[in-house]
């Protein structure tokens, strides 16, 4: 099976109360736990590139690994997407290079300049059969090149204007969701009964609002990585120092699954998986050199985040044959 876009993954999941997961690739580890996961779940998948990402593996790299996957799991459907692609250049230089799916993230700008500038986008996407998620909403974080100081919520009066104007065909919308592994501060959250600090809950009064408005539309959701404390605990206790971080309640996040939200990405966890295997297997073996040792449990940890997330937070396994486009 060839590379698809997301049209009949979103159609799908819309109907059927579960999210695809996007998930951010940089290596062939990354790749190979992800794809190997989702072919063993039968579960869709998007696998997303950040202009960070290109930056560091280059384009040509990332995409033939993309392919190799689409030809070591030939039946499951699988999307190439940009993932907060910051200008018209940037996603015309991906749909020519075989992307599927861009996003333009001209979400920091004016209304207006959103508009325009996601309009010129799809117009040269849907040409060359490629599909376009925008923003609409800040988040606030830093993860890969997206870093923003404070986000803004998305305002549900704004989201038919916005969608019928630039023709985009999924909407990413910010409703308490941050970037990167430490979305909020310590005195935004409270602690639980064992001591572990609970994020403010997602503003699913915007989100049913946003749904409404725009019914039967793919809704996105950023920022949603749950950082996983496992993880965490064994960075701190192999020579890291990650002290609050904290993320998204998986439990809130199947729930938005279950609503509009045909989209869930998810990468701090996959990075958290592969460092603090990569620190602990350090420790414990400090006389080992080849990459290949510390890596290949390293790839084991993160395909078992990711078949956690394909069964317990998405939804989406088993989905593989009615999401084939």
């Amino acid at each position: 099976m060839a590379l698809v876009t997301s049209k009949k993954m979103f159609e799908m999941a819309y109907k059927n109360g579960y999210a695809i997961g996007a998930f951010n690739v940089n290596n062939m580890e990354i790749v190979q736990a992800i794809t190997e996961a989702c072919k063993e779940e039968n579960a869709p998948v998007i696998l997303q590139v950040s202009k960070g990402a290109r930056a560091y593996a280059n384009h040509t790299y990332l995409v033939k690994l993309v392919e190799a996957a689409v030809i070591e799991c030939p039946n499951i459907p699988i999307v190439l997407h940009l993932d907060h692609g910051p200008d018209f250049e940037t996603c015309k230089s991906c749909i020519d290079g075989g992307f599927t799916s861009v996003m333009i993230d001209y979400s920091g700008h004016s209304f207006e300049e959103n508009i325009a500038e996601t309009k010129k986008v799809v117009e040269y996407a849907h040409d060359h059969g490629v599909v376009v998620e925008a923003e609409l909403g800040t988040l606030a974080g830093i993860e890969d090149e997206v870093s923003h100081a404070v986000g803004s919520y998305t305002r549900p009066e704004e989201v038919i204007e916005f969608a019928e104007r630039t023709g985009c065909d999924s909407l990413a919308i910010a409703i308490g969701t941050s970037h990167g592994a430490y979305k909020f501060k310590p005195e935004q959250c409270t602690r639980n009964e064992k001591g572990i600090l609970v994020p403010p809950p997602l503003r699913f009064d915007i989100l049913k609002a946003v749904s409404e408005k725009l019914p039967g539309f793919p809704i996105v959701l950023h920022g949603s990585s749950s950082v996983p404390q496992e993880y965490v605990k064994m960075i701190n206790e192999n020579g890291g120092k990650m002290p609050d971080a904290v993320g998204i309640p998986e439990e809130q996040l199947r729930e938005a699954a279950k609503l509009s939200v045909c989209k869930i990405n998810i990468d701090s966890d996959l990075r958290l998986a592969l460092t603090g295997t990569i620190r602990k297997f350090m420790f414990e073996h400090p006389d080992k050199f080849d990459p290949r040792e510390y890596l290949k449990p390293a790839r084991a940890n993160v395909k078992e985040v990711v078949r956690h997330k394909l069964i317990e937070v998405l939804g989406c396994a088993g989905k593989a044959t009615e999401c084939m486009e």
